[in-house]
């Protein structure tokens, strides 16, 4: 018998199951709530139509450690999706998202989570590829391109998130001060790109992997309006590292 994908097919069978199982009635009453019928019917599909089909790839997901090839940073917008954008199998990228994609400078005091997803990532997993990801009408890159100029916030902790791309923002006014503010954004969405792939420089882990040949960096933007995908890679020139020995200058 074919499986009802629908609601209206796993969430009346699972009341029936409560019941018949302790007739715990608030426990059934709880899955009149929509959010939750949401969250039950979605993983049921999932369990059903997926896990339950494919029963060798998460037997072997569960044997061996994760071996992503990629880092994608990504914006927490609810219309932009990597897995489904970019078609990600399972354990194949590693995720981090955050309003308007932003990779921040190295800093330990400030930023510690991102710093913690790109160490364990860059050091640990041995991705060979960080990928960031803008996309068209980035709610995050128009209130950077919409804060004041005289210092003032409206929101605790998303004006001060923004303003990482900051640079970005005075690098478009200032090369298409002729632009409208609609495409000075979307000019915004790329350099704010680019400038977060500059940031991931900062990062020893990651300069090391660039030396080293065993990373590359690249930069995307996604435009769900007109359904296209640009991708470019982002060329670092790096110098050798120079190693100075200690020296007690200035002794006799």
């Amino acid at each position: 018998m074919a499986h009802e994908h629908t609601s209206n097919g796993f969430i009346p069978h699972l009341k029936k199951l409560l019941r018949e199982k302790d007739g715990d009635e608030e426990v059934v009453d709880q899955l009149h709530d929509p959010a939750v019928e949401k969250i039950v019917d979605g993983f049921m599909r999932f369990k059903t139509c997926i896990f339950d089909q494919h029963p060798d790839i998460f037997n072997q997901l569960a044997k061996e450690p994760q071996k992503p090839k990629f880092l994608v940073f990504a914006c927490s917008d609810s219309r932009v999706s990597p897995s489904h954008v970019l078609d990600f199998h399972l354990g194949e990228a590693f995720m981090a998202r955050n309003i308007g994609n932003l990779v921040p400078a190295f800093n330990q005091l400030r930023y510690s989570d991102a710093g913690a997803v790109i160490e364990y990532a860059v050091s640990h997993l041995e991705v060979e590829n960080i990928l960031v990801m803008g996309h068209s009408r980035c709610g995050g890159i128009k209130r950077l391109m919409d804060l004041p100029g005289d210092g003032s916030t409206k929101y605790d902790f998303v004006d001060d998130w923004v303003n990482i791309a900051l640079p970005a923002k005075i690098k478009v006014k200032a090369q298409y001060p002729h632009l409208s503010l609609e495409k000075q954004r979307a000019k915004c969405e790329r350099e704010a790109v680019n400038l977060s792939l500059s940031n991931l420089l900062t990062y020893p882990y990651v300069q090391k992997g660039l030396e080293n040949k065993s990373l590359a960096l690249r930069g995307g933007h996604y435009d769900f309006v007109e359904g296209k995908f640009e991708l470019w890679e982002f060329k670092a020139v790096l110098t050798p590292t120079i190693k100075i020995p200690p020296s007690n200058f200035g002794s006799s």
